[in-house]
């Protein structure tokens, strides 16, 4: 017997009760995509919840069956059957609810939930309300039970800081009645179907009956069988006549897109994974057929319109075709509800292609300035789904836009805004890459005579006119501007990222950090005229860059039109930074650590603001961010009232380890990337890289990382390095916060030094012999076969007036910039592994033994099968897919030795050179994931690289490959040098597997 009835979470948490997961039951699994839904529903019945206390949101159902040691007195004791997903997420969120309330000084209120809804107070022992499956149970234990290692690295921890964190964005300790809206639109907005099985039904074949579903319905599937089902005998005829042709113009994805478009016309808060039902509800209001079949011509009329959007080549007045072009390029589906909004308009003849025009260059403008300013993705989503309404009924769409866009916080920047911000803001860590390079290339076509012939985008980067990096001569020129006191690093890093000192450039690598003077030559002969324009200047510094700036920000006020400043809102930007910080830090696990810097680098502002405004006001894991190097900030103080505890001793109990010179483990380290991913924040990493040369030099003036710490770090960095790739080093030991790092190589004769010189900014692998000038002068008397050996050139240094003597190779490189220090640490360590390999033979000592790595396995393709069939079998069908794929491209897998499963497929060309490798990699709680490593082939010259056509074809194709579309961007703009992201199997089709096989094919020739 089974019954079933309406509920609430409060229904179903209150009183004397517990839920346990049964074994059979997967482990907690919810991500990130997952949790945005969750939090986006909450929210969002939280907003409806504020006029309308009675608004509710359905979550599913919960399938429950009697527990065998239920019993009458006690706490009742249940199964879950189905929904231990839901279940578990949502007493996490109550968890991190109950938490802030504790830091906010409601603790009367987090006591509350903790009684009500989490852990049965009463009862001895305490038992939680909710039992996950064994695996979970500790990590789920922790937080419940407040211990300090709370909010760990696994999927459990990962969603309570997920929690913790948008709270602390959301929620302003000032105002506790927000919370209290959060409480209920938890518990008392989300409805569910609680189904409750009697003790004597089967609770396991239950479970396989709600599982045993095969592949689901896409929402226009089913809004398809909804409609088609109704129309009755009129069903063959407008499908053959409105219905095919609509879905030949658009595809499954697509149709569900214009379902959910053609909702959010009317309701702001309509979200797409809610489209079959509030398309559902509305169609249900339809009282016969003839308004049904109304309704499909509709949508149909609609679909021309999304149809446009997606390609506008169908446009026929050429400058709505312009636009709607470069809304496409900016590669954003937030703006197609108000395209479409704007599009429909016109359609129904309430609008003048005038006005369209108008109207997109405004939205266009907006997301422009906003990039300009360094606002690029804040609130977009909300801004722009409430724009259509703004604008449906509006006599005029494009002067409703305007005015829309121009009132409350939607960072639509004033003239003076762009003014400042074109002097002031590092452009080039703003926004998404391929968007910073079409404002440039927008801002080329305007100064582009109309005759001349477009040059090909694809073809174009981002050039830096004054470095980068500095060489002597760069740096040289670059101080004479200045006083001879002036910090030199700081003064370039402040000008070298904004929208002055930046160009288009098809020669990126030619030009390179070469001085002005030389790029000057090339400039000159550049077919893109903003580089005929720099190359008439006589030099180049920041006066000049300032100029430049100052030129683009006017040309941007000419081409975009900003906001009616009559009726502009005045900015709350500190409430707006102290909610960003409290996001970043609250996901921040416990056992790991991050800096100052990293944060600021996530939230785009400076150390200093940050660590003022921690200081002032209560933050969750606050204690979790150190100075660089790992060391505690002399300068922490706690804001709770009374408290003095050593926040050291807190950081040790919840895992995170410290040395003897009170260093952080730099392995428990989790940088900008990682803190960016996980608060959800759009931040490329071409931009994080920029951010830390940015703040570096500030370091350097004494504002924030020590010489010290910044050195510790690097060489750590040098022996994680060296432990993974050296072959003829036995040791790498912990390093010293010194600007050298040892590496004894088995001969108390010597030892190799690799060195950094901040001060010269060089760095150097020296062989260092302590006291033996005989052995000097013996290598010396050898040095022809000993540099050959080496493959490279020595400096020879007998130092007459001590007893030491040396022979080093240096090379110009500044270790604290982040854009140099990778390949710094690569060439230090293969440059030491090949002196540790070539001297024994002049040394005369015993080769070095080859590696015996304990528990590794050599990884063929059968190993790796049968591995992921046992530990990931939800990919282990995507696995075979991939390397059946791969054979009948003409690839073939090459072993590897190593703990976990990984394996390659190299990519080699017609001439069998290696271009690169297709990786797999075994990842603790993502699972198999596949990284594309060309590498090789960005370094290597034009001549040695597959033809230009032929990469292209490639990354088009990549690009084409869903899943794949972020690494083809990458690689494209890296120029092949980026491996980023790694793609989880899990989220891979069978369609994307077999459409990367072909891509990589196109590369090798076998296709």
């Amino acid at each position: 017997m089974v019954r079933a009835e309406n509920g609430t979470l409060a229904g179903v948490l209150e009183g004397k009760k517990q839920y346990q997961v049964p074994l059979y039951q997967r482990v907690y699994s919810w991500g990130k995509k997952q949790l945005d839904q969750l939090w986006s529903d909450v929210v969002e019945l939280e907003r409806s919840m504020g006029e309308d206390p009675k608004a509710s949101h359905f979550i599913g159902s919960l399938v429950l069956a009697s527990s065998p040691d239920f019993g009458a007195i006690g706490v009742n004791k249940f199964l879950v059957v189905d929904g231990q997903q839901r279940l578990t997420t949502l007493t996490l969120l109550l968890a991190a609810l109950r938490d802030h309330l504790v830091e906010a000084g409601h603790t009367e209120r987090a006591n509350g939930i903790d009684a009500q809804y989490l852990i049965n107070v009463f009862d001895n022992g305490k038992p939680l309300k909710v039992l996950p499956t064994q695996t979970d149970r500790a990590p789920y234990m922790a937080v419940l039970n407040r211990a300090p290692y709370a909010g760990g690295e696994d999927a459990i921890g990962a969603a309570y800081r997920f929690f913790r964190s948008k709270i602390a964005a959301a929620g302003d300790p000032e105002d506790p009645r927000n919370l209290e809206l959060l409480e209920a639109a938890v518990v008392r907005g989300l409805a569910l179907v609680v189904v409750t099985a009697e003790p004597s039904d089967n609770a396991h074949r239950i479970f396989e009956s709600l599982n045993n579903t095969g592949l689901r319905l896409t929402q226009s599937d089913l809004l398809k069988n909804y409609v088609f089902m109704r129309l009755g005998d009129r069903a063959e005829a407008i499908y053959e006549n409105i219905w095919l042709p609509l879905e030949r113009k658009l595809d499954s994805e697509n149709l569900e897109l214009l379902f959910w478009l053609d909702l959010a016309q009317r309701d702001d808060r309509a979200k797409q994974s809610d489209t079959y039902i509030g398309q559902q509800r509305r169609l249900e209001r339809l009282r016969n057929v003839d308004e049904l079949e109304a309704e499909v011509i509709r949508i149909a009329k609609l679909g021309d319109v999304l149809s446009t959007i997606l390609e506008p080549s169908g446009e026929n007045h050429p400058e709505v075709r312009r636009r709607l072009k470069r809304i496409k390029a900016w590669g954003s589906t937030t703006a197609y509800p108000v395209v479409m909004q704007v599009l429909a308009r016109r359609a129904d003849g309430t609008a003048l292609d005038d006005d369209v025009v108008r109207a997109l260059t405004y939205l266009e403008s907006y997301f422009v300035r906003r990039i300009v300013i360094g606002r690029a993705t804040a609130n977009l989503n909300r801004t722009l789904l409430q724009a259509v309404g703004a604008i449906s009924d509006a006599e005029h769409i494009d002067v409703a836009l305007r005015d829309y866009l121009s009132r409350g916080r939607k960072h639509f920047a004033t003239d003076s805004d762009v003014r400042e911000a074109a002097k002031t803001v590092a452009f080039y860590w703003q926004g998404r890459g391929p968007q910073k390079k079409l404002i440039l290339q927008w801002l080329e076509e305007a100064y582009r005579p109309k005759e001349i012939v477009d040059i090909d985008p694809r073809h174009l980067t981002i050039e830096h006119v004054l470095p980068q990096t500095m060489t002597e001569s760069v740096r040289k020129t670059f101080a004479g501007g200045f006083s001879a006191d002036a910090d030199i690093d700081y003064e370039h890093e402040r000008v070298v990222h904004t929208l002055g000192n930046l160009t288009l450039s098809g020669y990126n690598s030619e030009l390179s950090n070469k001085p002005f003077d030389e790029k000057r030559e090339m400039l000159a002969k550049s077919g893109v005229s903003m580089n005929q324009a720099i190359a008439a200047n006589a030099s180049w510094g920041v006066g000049e860059i300032h100029a430049r700036s100052a030129e683009l920000a006017e040309k941007i006020i000419e081409l975009w039109p900003g906001p009616d400043e009559s009726i502009i809102a005045v900015r709350d930007e500190p409430s707006v930074l102290r909610s960003q910080f409290a996001a970043i830090i609250a996901e921040i696990p416990a056992g790991r650590w991050t800096t100052y810097g990293d944060v600021a680098i996530v939230a785009g502002t400076w150390a200093q603001p940050l660590a003022a405004i921690i200081a002032s006001y209560p933050m969750a894991n606050a204690w979790r961010v150190l100075q660089s190097g790992g060391t505690v900030s002399p300068g922490f103080r706690w804001t709770d009232p009374g408290r003095n505890d050593d926040p050291r001793v807190l950081l040790e109990e919840e895992g995170l380890r410290f040395d003897a010179q009170g260093h952080a483990d730099p392995e428990q380290f989790i940088g900008a990337e990682e803190l960016a991913e996980a608060a959800g924040l759009e931040v490329d990493g071409d931009a994080i890289t920029a951010r830390r040369n940015i703040l570096k030099p500030q370091a350097r003036a004494g504002t924030g990382i020590s010489l010290r710490d910044a050195q510790y770090a690097f060489f750590e960095r040098v022996r994680g390095h060296g432990v993974a790739t050296a072959t003829n080093i036995d040791t790498w030991r912990r390093p010293y916060p010194q600007n050298w790092y040892e590496v004894r190589i088995g001969d108390p004769r010597g030892q190799i030094l690799l060195q950094v010189n901040s001060q010269t900014n060089r760095v150097a692998t020296q062989f260092w012999i302590g006291d033996d000038k005989d052995l000097y002068a013996k290598l010396r008397a050898q040095r022809g076969a000993l540099e050959a050996d080496l493959g490279f050139g020595l400096e020879w240094d007998d130092r007459p007036d001590r007893k030491a003597s040396k022979l080093t190779i240096s090379r110009p490189g500044d270790f604290q910039n982040e854009a140099q220090s990778t390949e710094l640490i690569e060439w230090l360590v293969a440059t030491a592994d090949t002196f540790a390999g070539v001297l024994r033979k002049y040394l005369g000592t015993p080769a070095k033994p080859a590696p015996v790595s304990l528990g590794a396995t050599v990884w063929d393709e059968r190993t790796i099968r049968a591995w992921v069939q046992e530990h990931d079998p939800d990919n282990a069908d995507r696995l075979d897919v991939l390397l059946t794929s791969a054979r009948s491209a003409g690839l073939t897998f090459s072993r590897s030795r190593t703990i976990y499963p990984a394996g390659s497929l190299p990519i080699l060309d017609h001439g069998k050179t290696r271009l690169g490798t297709v990786s797999l990699f075994y990842f603790r709680g993502q699972g198999t994931s596949v990284e594309l490593n060309f590498g090789r082939m960005s370094k290597m010259s034009e001549e040695q690289r597959p033809d230009a056509a032929v990469m292209d074809s490639f990354l088009r194709q990549l690009a084409d490959t869903p899943g794949f579309q972020d690494v083809a961007a990458n690689l494209r703009t890296s120029r092949f040098a980026s491996r980023k992201p790694n793609v989880p199997l899990s989220g891979l089709s069978t369609d994307s597997l077999e459409q990367v096989a072909v891509a990589l094919a196109t590369l090798t020739g076998t296709r």
